[in-house]
């Protein structure tokens, strides 16, 4: 077997491979097996008839067309092992030359694995952060809550502090409508800051079914760019002012949350939940960072548009699962952003790459230094999944599926690799 290598752009290959017959022999063989076993030859039982009787009957050009596909993906497999190849598609195959009894050629164009070199990552070091804190964010989360069950009632007076104030809003430039300006039961909280700044000083002293227009300047880092830095024209139209009643924090309320003796265990409750998710936010910071570093240092080989196109694809279908979480379709985002989604997927193109990068990083780091996951490791995991989903049949057959165990292998492979990194690379402070 002669096999030639091409090398293409994005990391693809034309890789051409030559047989001579003697070489595809077997599968011809097979192939006749194969035709007599659906064919009746008389005087033989199906399956049962040489070679030569077959070739005589059905021709020697039958006999290739069965067996062209076996012996392509026969000798491809040992061409690619041949030269320590890792494709990461299936191939397109075109047969060059094809004819009974002469040397088989073909060429199969495919893309390959990018390989990684890993740089020099003792050199990196990131300082963790230490976590304070702060007592005024801890009253910030207490009045938030306060807040969040505070009571409404509708006034006739005016708008003030601390009231809901519950309109229409239309944004107008040079008198024109703003495309998606139009809100209805927008509610603004007064007293509270907004993110246009002045719009809710407009609004002191307005009445249900009171109208005004007003002009204001949005924010240059508007993310709107077609309204940053404007003079955009308001118009309002109040439907209704709700006066809030914002229980008084006090012992009295911290047991209304819970099973809190008084305000002083509530505080520190919050307290130790701030503190649980700044660590989390500080654990991610860490490993963003680090992994940031660890591709900075090594160089990887141009990236297939294979990989990076299934990236994208992964990253619109989280965007649009948050986003439904959220009650928000991908369409309307879309609108929201004046984009398409060609367009959206354009933009995601940079941060797919980084992430493609990292994985190829990952993997290339276990396999470098014999980071394995063992059977006993994957058996444990499924164990407490199976107890944590107990009671939900479905999730537990998923759980025991080989896809899923493959899946659970290569995720629990990344994170024995991330904690090898974060020990060599995250200095902490005794």
């Amino acid at each position: 077997m002669k096999i030639n290598i091409k090398k293409l752009p994005k990391n693809k290959i034309e890789l051409t491979v030559k047989l001579e017959p003697e070489e595809y022999q077997k599968e011809m063989e097979k192939a006749a097996q194969k035709i007599s076993q659906k064919s009746k030859i008389n005087g033989f039982r199906p399956g049962k008839a040489p070679y030569k009787i077959v070739e005589q009957k059905f021709g020697a050009g039958a006999i290739m067309e069965e067996a062209i596909n076996d012996i392509i993906q026969n000798s491809y497999i040992k061409a690619l092992g041949e030269k320590k190849l890792i494709p990461i598609e299936a191939p397109k195959i075109d047969v060059i030359k094809m004819a009974p009894n002469n040397p088989l050629e073909y060429k199969a164009t495919v893309s390959l694995m990018p390989k990684v070199k890993i740089g020099n990552i003792d050199k990196i070091k990131i300082k963790a952060k230490k976590i304070k804190i702060d007592e005024k964010k801890v009253d910030q989360t207490i009045k938030q809550l306060a807040e969040s069950r505070a009571k409404e009632k509708i006034t006739d007076r005016g708008a003030k502090k601390n009231d809901i104030l519950e309109i229409d809003l239309d944004l107008l430039k040079d008198n024109l409508p703003v495309e998606g300006g139009q809100s209805r039961g927008y509610k603004v909280i007064m007293g509270e800051p907004h993110y246009i700044p002045g719009f809710e000083e407009k609004l002191k002293g307005m009445k249900k079914g009171e109208k005004k227009e007003f002009d204001i300047k949005f924010p240059k880092d508007h993310y709107n760019k077609t309204l940053a830095g404007q003079i955009i024209k308001c118009k309002v139209d109040v439907k209704g002012v709700y006066e809030r009643d914002v229980p008084k924090i006090s012992d009295d309320f911290a047991k209304t949350l819970g099973n809190f003796k008084n305000l002083k265990e509530l505080q520190k409750q919050i307290k130790d939940n701030l503190e649980i998710e700044a660590k989390q936010k500080e654990k991610e910071r860490q490993e963003l960072e680090m992994l940031d570093e660890v591709i900075k240092v090594s160089e990887f080989e141009e990236i297939p548009e294979i990989l990076l196109k299934e990236e994208v694809h992964k990253m619109i279908h989280e965007l649009t699962g948050n986003l439904a979480n959220q009650g928000i379709k991908l369409e309307d985002y879309l609108t929201h952003l004046k984009k398409t989604e060609e367009e959206l997927k354009k933009d995601f193109l940079p941060q797919a790459e980084k992430r493609v990068k990292t994985a190829l990083f990952i993997q290339a780091y276990a396999r470098e230094n014999n980071i394995n996951i063992t059977e006993k490791e994957v058996d444990d995991e499924i164990k407490k999944l199976l107890l944590q989903y107990n009671h939900d049949e479905n999730a537990k057959e998923q759980i025991k599926s080989p896809e899923y165990k493959n899946y659970l292998t290569n995720v629990l492979s990344n994170q024995k690799v991330i904690q090898e990194l974060k020990k060599k690379i995250i200095q902490t402070k005794k």
